[in-house]
């Protein structure tokens, strides 16, 4: 017993303001000293959507690197764990708590966080760079997600990425969002063996945004509560396709994981006109837990 290193961690819900909603994430605030092979042990044995591990920036303009996990693969980047590891460096005092920018260290390079000062911070994350892959037959993907072609909006299914390719369906409404499921089976139908993982999305424009659900089987989380690296790329989809307003500044949300009964508030800003300037993804965080690992 007197061997096991002690590593201590903590546990937050993720765009929400309310505990055991959200997408719950796990931050080790001091991952020194735990290996590549160890950390993906550890985020497989915690099981949630993305486990992060905080290690010191090698790069003099970040503040902090973080690592991030699924249950099976290293990300490069991804939204949740970057503004749930915002908030935990800020409240362990690794980044000062009166800090208002900083910048993290990923795999897929610097990304700058902003926090928006209340009672309780919203705290915003600038996409990276958004870029536009193939456009997917809409009947192939209705049939991939159980559903019918008119389910379907006209806009033409399509992979939009902002570090982790996704595939944006839009569909009619939120009744239509709720009945969709895609497996490993459905994806399938979409892509072959050889080709990198895929998210895939559904989602329906709402009056304040959007409704949507986000699937990642190959990723090993059939079901995410929330993700923030996809709604950069939604954002950017829904401006495209002209369903969203295009004026500057505007913001809006997207609402995730209802159908899990893990209610999500991602909030989006445009900056600049129709988002010429960078979109932020944005939301608060509540803590839950803190815990040691005995390894």
């Amino acid at each position: 017993m007197n061997n096991l290193s002690h590593h201590r961690y903590v546990t937050v819900d993720v765009f929400t303001e309310r505990p055991l909603e959200g997408n719950p994430l796990a931050v080790f605030p001091d991952a020194s000293g735990i290996s590549d092979i160890t950390m993906q042990k550890i985020a497989r044995e915690l099981n949630l959507s993305e486990t992060v591990f905080v290690h010191p920036a090698t790069r003099p303009d970040c503040a902090v690197s973080i690592r991030i996990f699924t249950p099976t693969m290293e990300l490069s980047f991804a939204g949740h764990p970057t503004i749930g590891a915002s908030f935990v460096v800020l409240e362990e005092k690794i980044v000062p708590k009166s800090t208002e920018q900083f910048v993290l260290e990923e795999k897929v390079g610097p990304v700058p966080i902003r926090v928006e000062p209340g009672v309780r911070p919203l705290i915003w994350l600038t996409s990276p760079p958004i870029t536009y892959g193939k456009l997917y037959d809409a009947g192939l993907c209705a049939k991939a997600l159980g559903l019918n072609l008119s389910d379907l909006l006209e806009a033409s299914p399509q992979v939009v990425s902002a570090g982790n390719p996704t595939l944006i369906v839009a569909v009619r409404d939120k009744a239509q969002v709720d009945r969709a499921w895609l497996d490993t089976s459905g994806l399938v139908l979409l892509k072959s063996k050889d080709e990198p993982p895929l998210l895939v999305m559904v989602f329906a424009p709402t009056g304040n945004g959007a409704y949507t659900r986000v699937f990642g089987p190959e990723y090993g989380v059939p079901e995410d509560p929330a993700t923030g690296s996809a709604t950069g790329p939604l954002a950017a989809f829904m401006l495209q396709n002209r369903l969203v307003s295009s004026a500057a500044e505007t913001r809006f949300i997207s609402e995730q994981g209802v159908k899990m009964g893990r209610r999500s508030i991602v909030h989006v800003q445009l900056n600049g006109e129709k988002g010429v300037n960078g979109i932020s993804v944005g939301g608060y965080v509540s803590p839950v837990a803190e815990a040691t690992m005995r390894l």
